[in-house]
């Protein structure tokens, strides 16, 4: 049970996620489709919170005294992802943007990471949580096919 727990809580540790959490539940021995399923599901937990919260709160921390600077950096990754994002595809192809930042696995990019520039680029709701969801499964498929290939089972 202290392994399911752990593979859990990585994946929805912020920059870890999925990513991180797919090889070790692998490496323990869960079987992939199983870890697939947990690690997708925990690394969407977070994302309703960070849509609604994480802007507001990044927004006002970044005018406060002592958490100003970090919660600065994290407006400022926020509001360049989603330029990043505008910039490759523009307002119309904001879904499958989104859909592949979060899904393909390399760092800085992910559900946190989408979630919040998605929130600043002012998405719906539900568009970003389906493209989240769908990115996430991407990486979770990618990360689970080369774990796989890495610890020798294909």
């Amino acid at each position: 049970m202290t392994k399911y727990l752990l593979v859990i809580l990585i994946s929805m540790v912020p920059l870890i996620e999925l990513r991180g959490a797919v090889p070790i539940a692998i490496g323990y021995g869960i079987e992939p489709l199983m870890a697939l399923g947990i690690c997708t599901a925990s690394n969407m937990v977070p994302v309703p919170i960070i849509y609604f919260f994480a802007r507001k709160f990044l927004l006002w921390g970044s005018k406060q005294k002592y958490i100003g600077k970090f919660c600065a950096f994290f407006v400022e990754k926020g509001e360049k992802a989603g330029q990043k994002i505008v910039k490759k595809t523009g307002r119309g192809g904001l879904f499958m943007a989104l859909l592949l930042f979060v899904g393909i696995p390399v760092p800085g990019t992910g559900a946190w990471t989408g979630t919040l520039a998605a929130s600043f680029l002012n998405m719906g709701f539900k568009s970003t949580v389906a493209a989240v969801s769908l990115g996430i499964l991407l990486a979770g498929i990618i990360m689970g096919t080369a774990s796989l290939a890495v610890f020798g089972i294909f």
